[in-house]
């Protein structure tokens, strides 16, 4: 099992990272910042227009396994640093014809598609028990979209093709997303549905940014285990898009970057002044706030849970790690099919 390591985000404008001896040293404006033995981070996650890393430091991330990705002030992913392609090229051949033959393709995605459904249901659920005392009408709302999305998991376990179960899927979404201002405590706060590129709202703002993380930690996760991450089963194939990534951190959407805003916003960590609203409309997390957003998910990724599968405890930051080997496993064959995660 892969140990739980962390994650270094570095939000400064204009920070140049390097390595200093066995450790990644942070400089801004000519000072030290922080320095961080590079053995003890699995990632490294750097958002600005004007944040560097030198040579000998990408180096030194792509020898000891350190992803190492650039993304805008507002989590867009704009390129990763890594050395030669890694991984058994057997299992990668393996991917790539299961990619090809469309029963098994249909197959993996029918789980990922199941298990993105229940986890939605069990957020739901876990809303309408919570706060349904408090709000009655908004309990009964969360119970009947999570009774629409039992049905609609037992329509995806039976689609016939991929146009069919992402069919399914995005009618899963329209009801899950109708009922989500129903889980949200602070009345100022609104949502009337995912709105992307740009977010139209606080709400939406701080989903998008939590999704980069999600997807950042699912792509470590296959690359650590040899899988190629651009090719998906549920995304189809397009240049530079990690289809197999946003495949794996569909089981997880709800259950690590959903709950970790209702929390956040719920609590009232992040409140409306914590966004600004640019000249297109789009919202977007302060610096502030992201520093916020920051420090809690890397939190809730310490928390532990059994895993029902592996029957043993994990940490929920070992979830994507533990599904990309389930799903190494299924591609070599000797899982008959992908066990997607699904809470209980």
């Amino acid at each position: 099992m892969r140990r739980h390591l962390n994650t270094l985000f570095v939000t400064l404008e204009g920070a140049y990272l390097r390595k200093d001896g066995a450790a990644v040293e942070v400089r801004h404006e000519g000072a030290t910042k922080l320095r961080v033995p590079l053995h003890n981070l699995d990632g490294i996650v750097c958002f600005g227009w004007d944040c560097t890393a030198s040579a000998a430091l990408m180096g030194a991330c792509a020898e000891a396994d350190v992803a190492l990705s650039f993304h805008s002030p507002h989590g867009k992913f704009l390129a990763a640093a890594r050395g030669f392609t890694s991984g058994n090229i057997l299992l990668r051949r393996a991917q790539y014809r299961a990619a090809d033959h469309a029963d098994a393709t249909l197959a993996i995605a029918r789980n990922i598609v199941c298990a993105k459904i229940a986890n939605a249901r069990h957020v739901l659920l876990r809303a309408a028990r919570d706060h349904g005392e408090k709000a009655p009408f908004a309990g009964e709302k969360l119970l009947a979209a999570g009774d629409q999305l039992a049905h609609r998991a037992r329509f995806a376990q039976n689609a016939a093709d991929l146009d069919n179960l992402r069919g399914v899927e995005g009618d899963s979404a329209t009801f899950y997303f109708a009922a989500f201002p129903g889980m949200l405590v602070n009345t100022a706060l609104t949502f009337s549905g995912r709105s992307r590129r740009p977010p139209a709202d606080p709400v939406n703002a701080l989903l998008s940014f939590l999704y980069v993380l999600l997807v950042h930690d699912c792509r470590s996760a296959l690359e650590s285990c040899g899988l190629d991450p651009q090719c998906g089963f549920l995304h189809t194939d397009r240049p530079g898009r990690a289809s197999l990534a946003l495949d794996l951190m569909e089981e997880f959407r709800a259950l690590l970057a959903d709950r970790a805003a209702l929390t956040l916003l719920n609590r009232r960590q992040i409140t409306e002044r914590h966004f600004d609203t640019r000249e297109n409309g789009g919202v977007y997390l302060r610096d502030d706030a992201r520093k916020t957003v920051l420090t809690h998910w890397q939190e809730r990724k310490q928390t532990e849970i059994l895993h029902p599968l592996l029957e043993e405890k994990i940490t929920l930051g070992l979830l994507p790690h533990i599904q990309a080997r389930l799903l190494a496993r299924h591609l070599r064959g000797d899982l008959d099919a992908y066990p997607a995660y699904i809470a209980r």
